[in-house]
């Protein structure tokens, strides 16, 4: 199987040749130059030949444009961060206009994917990463965003269309460029942040006018529940055909995702450290210090628990960037090993 038919295959819930695979990650001391993170994850995805290529910009991209003053140190393992935010008091709300995706940083993302295009394009798969509108509007404002929801919905449902329409600009500018599907990132859906009634009347519908937008024109399109105590039943509604979540340390597992969806689950790598009930730290990260047998142990649970079928690995969300080498092979290198011993 080449990656196209691999990555098909997996999201039809049908046999592979092996599992295919990504453990992708921000490249913070390139991701300032759309022709240098470009290259930079080409070469990436192709020495570790992995099976996809998740465009990684960096977070705050989607804010920028709106007035957010952002920090940069185009360095490894530090992205960039809010130096002030868009929405200072809650009538800023109505200040926000509808964005050309062209401009701006926007613009520089537009760069990204048609580098990767021209560098890649038939030969491994890639999506771009968006944030859902409610997501945007917590990067615009913070966590005021809960307060200014429930002291003045309408102007914050107002900016969220504002959002949508500006993100479905963006989308489609994408599709042009050739793009095989969106990564589509909500930072909002856990009961820890809103309850399920604020984010059915604040998050869904406008997450469904941006992913109606191109279920129909690219094939592979996830959806990202960030965070503990997520909302997996109604993310897992969207018309996506690929859910993505920490399910290596939140629930739902692999094996209990199964039971709840039929859609093709993308994860089984943990990328974070372990914690006690009290959210210390007691271990590393596996990725980062684990032994290679410990590494190689942790892919076959993953795909052990729903026999190989319906999945594609990867971290919960992105790795870090100073993963030893031989722990990102051992990774990739556990795929084929597996499909070896089913042999």
């Amino acid at each position: 199987m080449n990656k196209f038919e691999r990555i098909k295959a997996a999201l039809s819930l049908e046999e592979v040749d092996q599992v295919p695979i990504n453990l992708w990650m921000h490249l913070s001391a390139v991701d300032q130059n759309p022709k240098s993170l470009a290259l930079a994850q080409v070469e990436y995805a192709r020495k570790y030949d992995f099976d996809f290529i998740k465009l990684m910009p960096f977070g705050l991209y989607c804010v920028e444009d709106w007035g957010v003053e952002v920090e940069y140190y185009s360095q490894v393992n530090k992205p960039p961060v809010v130096k002030k935010f868009a929405i200072e008091k809650v009538e800023d709300w109505a200040k926000l206009e509808v964005l050309p995706p062209i401009y701006g940083t926007y613009g520089k993302q537009l760069q990204l994917c048609k580098y990767v295009a021209a560098e890649v394009k038939n030969e491994i798969p890639f999506v771009q990463t968006i944030f859902s509108p409610l997501t945007v509007a917590r990067k615009l404002g913070g966590d005021r965003l809960i307060l200014d929801m429930r002291e003045k919905p309408h102007l914050v449902k107002a900016a969220l269309e504002v959002i949508t329409e500006t993100t479905i600009n963006f989308v489609k500018a994408n599709i042009e460029l050739g793009v095989d599907g969106f990564f589509f990132a909500t930072q909002c859906a856990s009961t820890d942040f809103m309850t399920k009634e604020e984010y059915e009347e604040f998050g869904v519908p406008y997450d469904l006018k941006v992913i109606e937008s191109y279920k129909d024109e690219t094939f592979f399109n996830i959806a990202h529940m960030h965070g503990d105590n997520i909302m997996f039943d109604t993310i897992a509604k969207y018309p996506v055909n690929c859910l993505n979540w920490h399910d290596r340390w939140t629930s739902p597992s692999f094996a209990e995702a199964r039971k709840l969806t039929d859609k093709c689950l993308l994860g089984g790598i943990r990328e974070v450290p372990y914690y006690d009930q009290n959210k210390n730290v007691i271990k590393n990260s596996l990725l980062l210090d684990g032994t290679i047998p410990e590494i190689e142990e942790h892919i076959r649970e993953s795909i052990n628990q729903v026999d190989g079928k319906g999945i594609i690995l990867g971290p919960g969300c992105v790795a870090s960037q100073n993963i030893p080498e031989k722990n990102i092979f051992a990774v990739r290198r556990s795929v084929v090993e597996y499909t070896k011993t089913l042999a």
